[in-house]
Order: C-alpha cells, then structure tokens, then sequence
C-alpha cells in the first residue's frame, strides 16, 4: 500500500477520534476532507501531493460549508425574546417622574428600582410613557394629561 494512501487514511482517523474526544463539530469536517482525499488517493494512483494537499483544504470547506447551510441546527424563536432584558421590558409602562427631567436626564421609580431617563424637560411628578432604550436610559416622552397609571405596560391595546 502506497504511503500517501495510509497518510490520509491516518489523518481521517486521527480527526475522527479528536472529534470523539472533544466534540465541537468541527475537525469532523475536516475528518470527511480527508476521508475523501484517502478515498481519491486510495482510487486514483497518480495524483500528485500538492493536488492532493488542494483537494483536502477545498473538501474540507466544502464539508464545513455544506455543514453550516444545511446541518446546523437553526435558532428557534423565543416565547419570552425580552427575558433577562429588563429595561426592554418596560417600555410602554407610564410612571411618575421622580426627579425633574434637567438637561435631558431626569430618574423614575419603577417597581423596586430607580432609572436614569432621558426626554424633554419636564417637572418632577409628571406622568411619563417610556418608549425606547437608549443603553441603560429609559427614553420617556410626556403623557397627556387625564391618563392614569397603569401597573404593567400597555400591549396590544390591552
């Protein structure tokens, strides 16, 4: 048996089995790269080693990549996408301003927690509706007067 041939057969095992040791999914591409090598080799007797060296490097990108399109599993929707984003979720929440809104930066009380807002400048007490998140500042805009306070935010209409 020819050398070149037991050279791929051997890097094909050798992947395999660090595949088996440490699974990540990736030196198993790489293993079928050179399983076709050793297969081509093993068929074809006068392929020069730089050919050889080619084949392996596109097979193996070509495994990865037929991996990555069509084997990776794709990520699934959340039902809670706002879970562990607390700022995000409040937004639509009308609260009290705590401190006046100075300079563009003012605080609120929600819950159990004070947080940094941003808006126009408006007194303190006055009813806010938060609208966006801007890092960990609360984006407010006024709410119109003869509104009340809701306990939780305002989705769908509800």
């Amino acid at each position: 048996m020819r050398w070149e041939v037991v050279a791929w057969g051997a890097l094909a095992l050798l992947l395999f089995a660090a595949e088996a040791l440490a699974p990540g999914a990736f030196m198993l591409w790489i293993g079928i790269g050179a399983a076709a090598v050793f297969a081509l080799v093993a068929v074809f007797a006068d392929i020069p080693v730089l050919w050889q060296v080619v084949a392996f490097v596109v097979l193996s990108v070509l495994s990865i990549q037929c991996y990555r399109h069509w084997g990776k599993p794709r990520a699934r929707q959340s039902d809670a996408p706002l879970l562990n984003r607390r700022a995000e979720q409040l937004v639509g929440r009308v609260v009290p301003l705590q401190q006046a809104i100075v300079a563009g930066q003012g605080r609120v009380s929600i819950d159990d927690a004070s947080w940094q807002v941003s808006g126009p400048e408006l007194p303190a007490g006055t009813l806010v509706r938060v609208v966006a998140v801007q890092g960990s500042a609360l984006v407010v805009e006024a709410v119109a007067y003869g509104f009340k306070p809701t306990a939780q935010p305002l989705v769908g209409g509800r």
